[in-house]
């Protein structure tokens, strides 16, 4: 089937020409057919010269750019886009370590593969897609995965039908692309043990983007109370509990999230020293003043667009305000936001609104992100999506 080709506006060549991966609807000045939601697309300047190929979808990113070459999209293209991820992260040291199994292998455009997320939980690998365009490749990603693992790799989830865009493949279902799992397996992270759940759980089954904050909150809780809110599986508890915490209290609305936290708790040690509650963050931190010496607040995305972007800052804002007014003299605050549309600046601003509020005179002791294998691409800044303050707070 020929590829589609769509001409640009004039002037509308210029991010692509700095490697940006987004071709915004906008920019889309004509085409020589009818490019369909995941059909691949090749972007050529309003002079006829060539850009970039990648998947198209209707909405305001257009077309997600995966090759700025011409390329024959076939298994040996993906193969080498799963191949060159690998070896990132080999290099990373994250491949056959020991103390940690858990990583991420594929981050979509940190890798130039937009839409396509791949986790490695021990021997399985949990494959999610974003946009069309690469569910319709997933079996590739699958087989390639297959091939460079070989025996160490078991099983390759499928697990696309909560990440697509709704109105795209309504039928989509999770499932098994090769081999199959009883739904779970316990993994190591830098020595500490969790049940992973990719079946049931959010997203692929574990934030691994908060791999060296835990392992950073590792060295402020020795004999020290300890708040982990919004703790989802209890990824920061568990780093508390194992590095010698004297009590941890993990709190989230859901409670099988909870019900995830106490179990992978009661695999450490020290489970004895832990105590979890199923309710709402701003009900529990009432008449908490004075409790904890740390705090970790590691809300979901208060904000997935533009619109809604000032009340998350609102949200962030009163958030951080209370865990100011409630950590002990001498306390230190781990927050975050997820928020893609939150940058930096938006973000340590509104944490700075909290603390003018809080009346409280705060210290930055660490600026936080995502880890390595996450990586951000330098022509695309808005891969960073993970912001923290670690804040001493006196």
């Amino acid at each position: 089937m020929a590829i589609i080709k769509l001409y640009l506006a004039p002037g509308k060549e210029h991010s692509l020409k700095r490697r940006h991966p987004w071709v915004f609807s906008g920019a889309i000045r004509s085409a020589d057919g009818e490019a369909a939601e995941g059909d691949i697309v090749e972007v050529y300047s309003s002079k006829r010269e060539f850009l970039a190929m990648g998947h198209y979808a209707t909405g305001s990113i257009a077309v997600r750019i995966f090759s700025f070459e011409q390329v024959e999209p076939d298994y040996t293209f993906w193969k080498s886009k799963v191949q060159q991820a690998y070896d990132y992260r080999q290099r990373l040291g994250l491949v056959n370590d020991p103390q940690t199994n858990v990583y991420r292998l594929i981050y979509a455009e940190g890798d130039g593969v937009p839409g396509l997320i791949v986790d490695v939980y021990n021997d399985t690998a949990v494959v999610q897609t974003h946009t069309l365009g690469m569910y319709g490749v997933r079996a590739y990603v699958a087989q390639a995965l297959q091939e460079i693992y070989g025996d160490r790799l078991k099983a390759v989830y499928d697990k696309s039908a909560e990440s697509l865009p709704p109105k795209s493949l309504p039928a989509a279902e999770n499932g098994y692309l090769a081999g199959s799992s009883t739904g779970g397996v316990v993994v190591t992270e830098y020595g500490n043990r969790f049940f992973i759940d990719w079946e049931g759980g959010q997203k692929t089954g574990f934030f691994i983007d908060q791999r060296e904050n835990r392992d950073l909150l590792a060295r402020y809780v020795k004999d020290k109370s300890v708040l982990n809110t919004f703790c989802y599986t209890g990824g920061f508890s568990v780093y508390a509990l194992n590095a010698g915490a004297k009590e941890v209290h993990s709190v989230d609305v859901s409670k099988k999230a909870i019900e995830l936290t106490i179990r992978n708790a009661e695999m450490s040690q020290a489970h004895e020293r832990h105590a979890a509650f199923a309710m709402d963050t701003f009900e529990f931190l009432k008449g908490k003043e004075d409790l904890y010496d740390v705090i970790v607040l590691d809300p979901p995305a208060f904000a997935k667009s533009q619109k809604v972007r000032h009340n998350a800052l609102m949200g962030y804002k009163r958030l951080n305000a209370e865990a100011m007014k409630k950590i002990k003299p001498g306390g230190i605050l781990f927050t975050f936001s997820c928020s893609q549309v939150v940058d930096k600046y938006l973000f340590n601003s509104t944490v700075m609104a909290a603390a003018i509020e809080a009346g409280r005179n705060i210290k930055i002791m660490h600026n936080l992100s995502q880890p390595a294998d996450h990586p951000i691409s330098i022509f695309h800044p808005e891969g960073e999506y993970l912001k923290g303050l670690v804040l001493f707070v006196e």
